[in-house]
C-alpha cells in the first residue's frame, strides 16, 4: 500500500480507502461488511469512510459494531463521518450545517461508530441557509473539544472552500483540510481545473469518490445492462441517468483493451489512472464482494505500468481533457 499526506496536513492516508455508501446496512449483510473491512485493513487500508445519511445511520452502526468487535488499535485507522443530509429525519434543524445540527450529528456519529473522536468530519454539501462563519466556528469548536481532528467539505465549489478559509483566517480558526469530490475518467473538471489553484494556496487534500463511475468503468456493463448491479437498484434512477450512456460504454470497451495490453483489468486501469493524479490523496473504494475488493486493491501494482504512452492512449479514447483557463 502507498500512503499520502492529506493535503498540507501531517495525516497519512492510504492511497486506497474503503467507503460504505450503498453497501453497509443496505446492499450487503453485516458479515460481508466485516469481511470487506478485514480484507482492506490487512492490505494496508487505514481510512474508512462513512456519513450520517448512509442507510440513514445504519451504515455507521454496522461499521461501529465491526470496529468494536475487531478491536483494532485506534491509532492504526482513520474513520470519517459527514454532516448535512441528516439521518432521514426532516424536521427543522435535523439537516444542514447550522451549529445545532453539526453538534448533534457529530455526537450521533460518535455513538453509532462507537469511537471517542472522528478523524475526519465532512460538510457533505454547502448550506446556503447557514452563514459560513457559523459552520466554521462549529467545526472549530468540535476540534477544540477533541471530538474531531480534521474537518473538510464534500462537493463544494472552489469559491466556497476559499470562503471558508478566508473566514477561518480572519477569525484565527482552523479551516477545511480536505474535500471529497467525485472524480473519475468521465468526471474531471472540478478536480483537475476548478481546484487547481487551491491545491497550491491552501494545500487541499482530496478523498475522491466514484472512481469507477458507479461501475461503468468495470466489465459488468460491456455486454449489456445486467440486473442486480448498483445502477439497477431501486431509487437510484438518478445515478443511472447521470452515469450510464452508450457513449461511455463504447469508451469503456476501448479502455478495456488498453487494460489488457498492460496485463490489468478495466477497473484496475481506472483506479490506477486516478492515483496518477498527484492531487488525489486517497481513492475511496466501494465493494459488495470480497473478490471485487481484492481486484481493486491490486490496482496499486498497476500504477507503475501507467507510462506516458499508456496515459496518452487513454486520453485519446476519453477525448475529454478539461481545458485550463489561460492565466
Amino acid at each position: 500500500m502507498l500512503y499520502n499526506r492529506l493535503g498540507k496536513s501531517g495525516l497519512q492516508v492510504s492511497a486506497f480507502s474503503l467507503g460504505s455508501w450503498l453497501t453497509f446496512g443496505k446492499q450487503i449483510g453485516d458479515d460481508v461488511a466485516e469481511q470487506l473491512m478485514i480484507k482492506a485493513y490487512d492490505n494496508g487500508v487505514n481510512f474508512f469512510d462513512n456519513a450520517e445519511i448512509y442507510a440513514r445511520g445504519q451504515s455507521e452502526i454496522v461499521m461501529g459494531n465491526i470496529l468494536k468487535k475487531l478491536g483494532w488499535d485506534r491509532t492504526s485507522y482513520v474513520v470519517s463521518s459527514k454532516v448535512f443530509f441528516g439521518d432521514g429525519r426532516r424536521k427543522p434543524n435535523q439537516t444542514g450545517l447550522n451549529r445545532k445540527h453539526i453538534f448533534e450529528a457529530c455526537d450521533a456519529a460518535l455513538q453509532r461508530l462507537q469511537v471517542d473522536y472522528l478523524d475526519l468530519f465532512f460538510c457533505h454539501r454547502p448550506d446556503k441557509n447557514t452563514p459560513i462563519e457559523e459552520t466554521v466556528w462549529a467545526m472549530n469548536h468540535l476540534i477544540q473539544q477533541g471530538k474531531v481532528l480534521y474537518w473538510g467539505t464534500s462537493e463544494w465549489s472552489a469559491q466556497e472552500i476559499m470562503e471558508a478559509h478566508m473566514v477561518a483566517r480572519d477569525l484565527r480558526l482552523i479551516g477545511p483540510t480536505m474535500e471529497q469530490p467525485q472524480y473519475n475518467m468521465f468526471h474531471r473538471e472540478k478536480v483537475e481545473v476548478e481546484y487547481s489553484q487551491i491545491y497550491k494556496t491552501v494545500g487541499l487534500g482530496t478523498t475522491i469518490w466514484s472512481p469507477l463511475a458507479s461501475g461503468v468503468l468495470t466489465e459488468k456493463y460491456l455486454d449489456g445492462f445486467p440486473e442486480g448491479t448498483r445502477l439497477s437498484m431501486e431509487g437510484l434512477d438518478w445515478l443511472k441517468d447521470r452515469s450510464w450512456s452508450e457513449e461511455k460504454i463504447g469508451k469503456a470497451r476501448k479502455l478495456n483493451e488498453v487494460a489488457k495490453e498492460i496485463g490489468a483489468k478495466l477497473p484496475q486501469l481506472a483506479l490506477a489512472w486516478c492515483l496518477k493524479n498527484p492531487d488525489v490523496s486517497t481513492v475511496i473504494l466501494g465493494a459488495s464482494k470480497i473478490h471485487h475488493l481484492e481486484d481493486n486493491l491490486a490496482a496499486i501494482e498497476v500504477v507503475d505500468k501507467m507510462t506516458d504512452d499508456v496515459m496518452e492512449s487513454i486520453e485519446e479514447i476519453l477525448d475529454n481533457k478539461p481545458e485550463h483557463p489561460p492565466f
